[in-house]
């Protein structure tokens, strides 16, 4: 697999851009015009230093309104392009993007268009150039690549061929088979951008609110397939306009882009059969084995988890480490002197081969995290995701894995609590990168977006889950101007009017409701009296849809985390949305 990406997917300086892009390991770039204008450095240094970082430059982008004019507004049209060649020539590249004509004053004559094209193809030969002709989305006559794909034909110059990018096709809904009639070798480029599913108009939604593959609705698996079986050997390359990625880390964002071009690459390879996968199988977790919290001193989590009732398991034989588990669920207390803040630090799947899991993360860039283990202890698999978390892989369920390495605790005390899912939150800047992690890296499946009011503006949260959904990872995207939400895990249990009543017992006060919830929900659902009033002693909140009832109570939050209690009934299946404004005004009032 041969990558490549625009430089106007990345933060900073084009020479920041090109070294990023490299330390990523991307094959090639392509430069935007724009990029190469602003830049001190000349064309001549720019192609020097992708030289020294092994980049090629695959294309040069991009060349606007050239055919479909008037032959006087023609003219002018190759002195501007001759321009550019001669830049190009400097540069070190010889292919040139040229964008269909979006004007108004263009005319709508195929044999015209044709004709300028080829002439501008027999500019470009002189100096050595090749034109990659795109249907633009917006195109003013030619929006669809088909269409693109005939005036390529009836130009019928060697040197002249077409660029496919996967939003122009798919973003106004166009059929990507019949790529696959046309000829491998005519397909000069190939730009590839994938986009939440949108409705406004094809250019805001083009300049603004593209995503690297695997972030958004596009079948681009598909797309690519029958790019593939068309007979296209030039390089994937990425081309996407969003306003976060430029303003965010170049260098994360260009990893961040290299993983998911391998990730989309594995992808279309399942597809065919003639193909091998890129990367070793993904491994959906069966389970979460554990939640690691970590921080400098734990003590008042450890009187947490007493309050809720959970049971002490023991002390780990050599490290500052403690383990409480609640059933099935187990939560691993980790004291390290370097977060004076408390904090969900790591989470331990159960997988059925760890090894692969493994293996998956690494080649999709993932940095592998160094455990501490001595002989005779489990050896955990893991790495670090981009926000820092940390994944661990566990294929040796059972008490003769590392549960044992936990002496001095109490038996289990029978509950038959699980972990119900675990929420993290993430700034603006962080999400997409999340979502993608959690495609690629842990193979789960995405459920739509939705977004719920907080009382700092909409908070966005997307379900990263199992099809089973027995493992649900909820992400949570903060407004832009907002602080980022605490993240929590969420432990469902049997009886949870009798655990907050235990709990309460103990001294444990919950995250506190207002009474003028407890008058809405008896507006809202045909509830009796007297079991509103018992939700409303406990501080517990209530939802209901046609499949069944949904129950919980919030802890209070310690450093950047909090705990939730659920209750599910029936076949309810969503996580009580319409009680996250409660929780999150409750919290901010608690900061105030």
């Amino acid at each position: 697999m041969v990558t490549s990406i625009a430089s106007v997917c990345l933060s900073g300086s084009l020479t920041e851009k090109l070294h990023a892009c490299a330390k990523a390991g991307f094959d090639g770039v392509e430069i935007m015009d724009a990029d190469l204008t602003v830049a001190y450095e000349s064309p001549e240094e720019i192609r020097a230093l992708c030289q020294r970082l092994g980049l090629r430059i695959d294309m040069f982008q991009p060349f606007r309104d050239a055919e479909g004019v008037e032959d006087e507004v023609f003219e002018e049209n190759l002195r501007r392009a001759r321009e550019k060649f001669r830049t190009m020539n400097r540069l070190g590249a010889d292919l040139m993007l040229v964008c269909s004509n979006a004007g108004t004053a263009s005319i709508d004559d195929d044999q015209v268009a044709a004709r300028q094209l080829g002439e501008l193809a027999d500019a470009a030969a002189e100096y050595g150039v090749r034109i990659a002709y795109e249907a633009l989305a917006w195109g003013r006559y030619v929006s669809d690549y088909r269409h693109a794909w005939r005036l390529v034909q009836a130009a019928d110059r060697p040197n002249l061929g077409t660029c496919l990018d996967s939003f122009h096709i798919l973003s106004r809904g166009h059929d990507p088979a019949g790529i696959e009639q046309i000829e491998g070798e005519k397909i000069f480029f190939l730009q590839l951008a994938d986009a939440p599913q949108l409705d406004m108009d094809l250019l805001s939604w083009s300049r603004h609110h593209r995503l690297f593959p695997g972030e958004g609705a596009f079948d681009l698996a598909q797309f690519l397939f029958h790019v593939l079986r068309a007979g296209y050997r030039g390089p994937l390359s990425l081309e996407v306009f969003n306003d976060t990625f430029r303003q965010t880390d170049v260098y994360r964002t260009a990893a961040h882009a290299q993983r998911s071009l391998t990730w989309l690459a594995d992808q279309a390879a399942a597809l065919d059969h003639r193909r091998q996968s890129i990367l070793p199988a993904a491994q959906p977790p069966r389970a979460i084995d554990f939640v690691e919290i970590a921080g400098v001193d734990l003590a008042e989590v450890d009187h947490l988890m007493d309050q809720l009732g959970f049971a002490f398991r023991g002390r780990h034989r050599r490290k500052p480490v403690r383990l409480w588990s609640y059933g099935e669920a187990r939560i691993i207390l980790n004291e390290q002197p370097k977060l004076q803040t408390p904090k969900i630090a790591g989470l331990g799947l159960e997988v059925a081969d760890s090894a692969p899991a493994a293996e998956r993360a690494e080649a999709l860039g993932a940095p592998p995290v160094f455990r501490n283990t001595s002989t005779g202890e489990q050896n955990l698999r893991g790495v670090s995701s981009p926000d820092g978390t940390e994944i661990f892989w566990n294929d040796q369920i059972g008490p003769d894995g590392w549960i044992s390495e936990f002496e001095g605790g109490l038996a289990p005390n029978g509950d038959s609590g699980t972990i119900d899912h675990v929420n993290l939150s993430y700034p603006w800047q962080d999400f997409e990168e999340a979502v993608l992690f959690a495609t690629s890296v842990l193979g789960l499946e995405a459920t739509p977006a939705a977004e719920v009011p907080g009382p700092l503006g909409l908070v966005r949260s997307q379900v990263m889950h199992t099809a089973d959904r027995i493992v649900r990872l909820p992400l949570n995207l903060a407004p832009p101007t907002a602080p980022v939400p605490p993240r929590h895990i969420a432990l469902a249990c049997d009886d949870i009017i009798a655990v907050a009543a235990d709990a309460r017992s103990r001294g444990l006060q919950f995250l506190a409701v207002p009474d003028n919830y407890y008058d809405d929900l008896a507006a809202r659902f045909p509830l009796a009296p007297d079991f509103i009033h018992r939700l409303k002693d406990l501080d517990l909140l209530y939802d209901q849809d046609d499949a069944g009832e949904f129950i919980h109570f919030y802890t209070p939050t310690i450093g950047d985390f909090f705990l939730e209690m659920v209750e599910r009934r029936g076949q309810y299946d969503g996580y009580g949305a319409p009680n996250a404004p409660v929780r999150l005004a409750a919290q901010r009032s608690l900061l105030s």
